[in-house]
Protein backbone atom coordinates (compact mmCIF):
# COMPACT_ATOMS: atom_id res chain seq x y z
CA UNK A 1 0.00 0.00 0.00
CA UNK A 2 1.41 3.67 -0.63
CA UNK A 3 0.33 6.94 0.41
CA UNK A 4 1.43 10.55 -0.25
CA UNK A 5 3.05 12.72 2.36
CA UNK A 6 3.55 15.98 1.54
CA UNK A 7 7.17 17.98 1.91
CA UNK A 8 6.52 18.99 5.04
CA UNK A 9 5.65 15.50 6.41
CA UNK A 10 8.58 14.12 4.98
CA UNK A 11 11.43 16.42 6.81
CA UNK A 12 9.90 15.09 10.04
CA UNK A 13 10.31 11.84 9.33
CA UNK A 14 13.67 12.02 8.31
CA UNK A 15 14.37 14.21 11.50
CA UNK A 16 14.08 11.35 13.60
CA UNK A 17 16.26 8.06 12.47
CA UNK A 18 14.61 4.68 12.66
CA UNK A 19 15.92 2.16 15.12
CA UNK A 20 16.32 -1.25 16.21
CA UNK A 21 18.10 -2.38 18.71
CA UNK A 22 21.84 -0.26 18.05
CA UNK A 23 20.95 0.15 14.48
CA UNK A 24 19.38 3.55 12.91
CA UNK A 25 18.58 4.15 8.92
CA UNK A 26 19.17 7.32 7.41
CA UNK A 27 19.11 8.46 3.74
CA UNK A 28 16.65 6.20 2.70
CA UNK A 29 14.62 6.41 -0.21
CA UNK A 30 12.84 3.87 -3.29
CA UNK A 31 13.08 3.88 -7.02
CA UNK A 32 11.29 2.13 -9.92
CA UNK A 33 12.22 2.65 -13.51
CA UNK A 34 10.27 -0.36 -14.12
CA UNK A 35 6.81 -0.84 -12.99
CA UNK A 36 7.06 -4.00 -11.83
CA UNK A 37 10.59 -3.80 -10.12
CA UNK A 38 11.93 -1.23 -7.76
CA UNK A 39 14.72 -0.88 -5.60
CA UNK A 40 15.59 0.20 -1.93
CA UNK A 41 18.46 1.85 -0.63
CA UNK A 42 19.79 3.67 2.64
CA UNK A 43 21.97 3.71 4.95
CA UNK A 44 22.49 1.09 7.92
CA UNK A 45 24.07 2.72 11.43
CA UNK A 46 25.12 0.13 13.93
CA UNK A 47 25.70 1.99 17.03
CA UNK A 48 26.58 -1.07 19.63
CA UNK A 49 29.64 -3.29 19.94
CA UNK A 50 29.21 -6.10 17.84
CA UNK A 51 28.20 -6.30 14.58
CA UNK A 52 24.63 -6.69 13.15
CA UNK A 53 23.20 -8.78 10.09
CA UNK A 54 20.60 -7.59 7.73
CA UNK A 55 18.97 -10.85 7.10
CA UNK A 56 15.91 -10.02 5.30
CA UNK A 57 13.41 -7.37 4.15
CA UNK A 58 9.77 -6.91 3.47
CA UNK A 59 7.26 -5.07 2.26
CA UNK A 60 3.29 -5.27 0.95
CA UNK A 61 4.12 -3.28 -1.96
CA UNK A 62 5.88 -6.12 -3.88
CA UNK A 63 5.05 -10.14 -4.11
CA UNK A 64 8.73 -10.72 -3.83
CA UNK A 65 11.35 -8.58 -1.36
CA UNK A 66 15.30 -9.59 -1.22
CA UNK A 67 18.21 -8.29 -0.55
CA UNK A 68 20.48 -8.09 -3.31
CA UNK A 69 24.34 -7.00 -5.18
CA UNK A 70 26.05 -6.39 -7.64
CA UNK A 71 28.37 -8.31 -9.04
CA UNK A 72 30.69 -8.49 -12.13
CA UNK A 73 30.72 -10.50 -13.76
CA UNK A 74 32.52 -10.78 -17.99
CA UNK A 75 32.89 -6.89 -17.84
CA UNK A 76 28.99 -6.81 -16.94
CA UNK A 77 27.07 -5.84 -13.87
CA UNK A 78 24.74 -8.75 -12.87
CA UNK A 79 22.44 -8.70 -9.16
CA UNK A 80 22.55 -11.44 -7.19
CA UNK A 81 20.52 -12.07 -4.34
CA UNK A 82 22.62 -12.54 -0.73
CA UNK A 83 21.78 -14.14 2.09
CA UNK A 84 22.72 -11.17 4.44
CA UNK A 85 24.50 -7.81 4.64
CA UNK A 86 26.95 -6.99 8.00
CA UNK A 87 26.67 -3.78 9.20
CA UNK A 88 30.10 -3.24 11.30
CA UNK A 89 30.08 -2.20 15.53
CA UNK A 90 29.97 1.53 15.75
CA UNK A 91 30.27 1.18 11.51
CA UNK A 92 27.46 0.95 8.53
CA UNK A 93 26.57 -0.33 5.72
CA UNK A 94 25.46 1.62 2.63
CA UNK A 95 22.76 0.07 0.33
CA UNK A 96 22.81 1.83 -2.56
CA UNK A 97 22.21 1.73 -6.62
CA UNK A 98 25.02 0.14 -7.85
CA UNK A 99 25.99 -2.42 -4.64
CA UNK A 100 23.75 -3.59 -2.19
CA UNK A 101 20.25 -2.78 -2.37
CA UNK A 102 16.79 -4.04 -0.89
CA UNK A 103 14.99 -5.32 -4.51
CA UNK A 104 11.00 -5.34 -4.55
CA UNK A 105 9.83 -7.92 -7.66
CA UNK A 106 6.37 -8.34 -8.80
CA UNK A 107 5.60 -4.36 -7.63
CA UNK A 108 1.49 -4.46 -7.25
CA UNK A 109 0.76 -0.66 -8.17
CA UNK A 110 3.69 1.60 -10.07
CA UNK A 111 5.73 3.86 -7.22
CA UNK A 112 4.92 7.21 -8.00
CA UNK A 113 7.66 10.19 -6.92
CA UNK A 114 6.28 11.27 -3.50
CA UNK A 115 4.67 7.89 -2.49
CA UNK A 116 6.18 6.30 1.34
CA UNK A 117 6.34 2.33 0.88
CA UNK A 118 6.47 0.68 4.22
CA UNK A 119 9.49 -1.82 4.53
CA UNK A 120 10.30 -3.90 7.74
CA UNK A 121 13.85 -4.91 8.07
CA UNK A 122 14.98 -8.15 9.80
CA UNK A 123 17.98 -8.58 11.63
CA UNK A 124 19.95 -11.94 12.42
CA UNK A 125 19.55 -11.20 16.14
CA UNK A 126 15.66 -11.47 15.39
CA UNK A 127 15.10 -7.79 16.04
CA UNK A 128 12.71 -5.69 13.18
CA UNK A 129 12.99 -2.44 12.10
CA UNK A 130 10.07 -0.70 10.33
CA UNK A 131 10.75 1.91 7.96
CA UNK A 132 8.60 4.23 5.96
CA UNK A 133 10.43 5.03 2.66
CA UNK A 134 9.81 7.92 0.77
CA UNK A 135 9.38 7.09 -3.22
CA UNK A 136 11.91 9.18 -5.37
CA UNK A 137 12.62 8.07 -8.74
CA UNK A 138 14.00 11.37 -9.94
CA UNK A 139 16.88 10.97 -7.73
CA UNK A 140 20.23 10.59 -9.59
CA UNK A 141 22.96 8.97 -7.56
CA UNK A 142 24.53 7.03 -10.05
CA UNK A 143 23.88 6.45 -13.29
CA UNK A 144 20.45 4.25 -13.60
CA UNK A 145 20.13 0.94 -14.64
CA UNK A 146 17.61 -0.90 -16.28
CA UNK A 147 16.30 -3.64 -14.03
CA UNK A 148 13.46 -4.09 -16.24
CA UNK A 149 16.19 -5.89 -18.56
CA UNK A 150 17.55 -8.24 -15.83
CA UNK A 151 16.36 -11.76 -15.40
CA UNK A 152 15.42 -12.32 -11.62
CA UNK A 153 14.08 -15.81 -11.48
CA UNK A 154 17.37 -17.01 -12.10
CA UNK A 155 19.19 -15.42 -9.14
CA UNK A 156 20.85 -17.46 -6.54
CA UNK A 157 22.35 -16.76 -2.98
CA UNK A 158 26.08 -15.71 -3.26
CA UNK A 159 28.42 -16.28 -0.05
Amino acid sequence: MTRTLSAAALAALFAFPALAADVSVADAYARSANPKVAGAFLVLVNHGDAPVKLVDARSDVASKVELHTHVMQDGIAKMRQVEAMEIPAHGEHRLQRGGDHVMMMGVHEPLKQGDVIAVTLVFDDGDTLDVEIPVDNERQDMPAMDHGKMNHGTMKPTN
